[in-house]
């Protein structure tokens, strides 16, 4: 695989982002939604592709932690999100489909792979499917987010103009 320096750098821009402003939360009922990764792992998919994506949510992940501002289970959520968006955008060159797959790699796979990390790593008890609702609800305002971003991008033209960059 070829390192792109672009990539490179807008995928570390996309690390600073998610991390600065990982204490934004929309609160929904009892709960609150931390969109921000969301919104950045379907912005990852759309112009970094799979590696890029996955590597930026990782590092998202890992300096969350480092700073005390994240846990363990950002990295299945997160990664698996990205990963999933990244694929079936690149498979099938549309917006629904990063969006569907962030939503559900998050959602679904993301908030079910948290089982073992929750109970064997950090010695939680919890069922198999707990953190799948908390995980939807937080995918879902930051793929709705992320939606409304790239609807306007692709309507003032923008959108062409920086998957050319992203491509050169």
């Amino acid at each position: 695989m070829k390192m792109n320096s672009k990539k490179i750098v807008v995928s570390g821009m996309m690390v600073a982002l998610a991390v600065s402003l990982s204490g934004f939360s929309i609160p929904i009922g009892a709960s609150k939604c931390f969109p921000i990764q969301h919104l950045v792992n379907v912005m990852a998919a759309v112009f970094l592709g799979p590696v890029y994506g996955v590597s930026a949510a990782f590092c998202t992940s890992f300096i969350r932690n480092l700073l005390g501002t994240g846990s363990l289970l950002a990295f299945p959520g997160s990664m698996t999100g990205a990963l999933l968006a990244a694929c079936l955008y690149r498979n099938t060159g549309r917006l629904t489909a990063a969006y569907i797959g962030e939503i559900f790699g998050t959602g679904i796979l993301g908030g079910i792979l948290c089982y073992p990390v929750a109970t064997m790593l950090m010695g939680k008890e919890a069922a198999i499917f707990a953190y799948v609702v908390p995980f939807l609800m937080s995918t879902g305002c930051g793929t709705a987010m992320a939606a409304v971003l790239l609807g306007a991008m692709y309507k003032s033209g923008i959108m062409n103009t920086l998957r050319q960059l992203m491509e050169s």
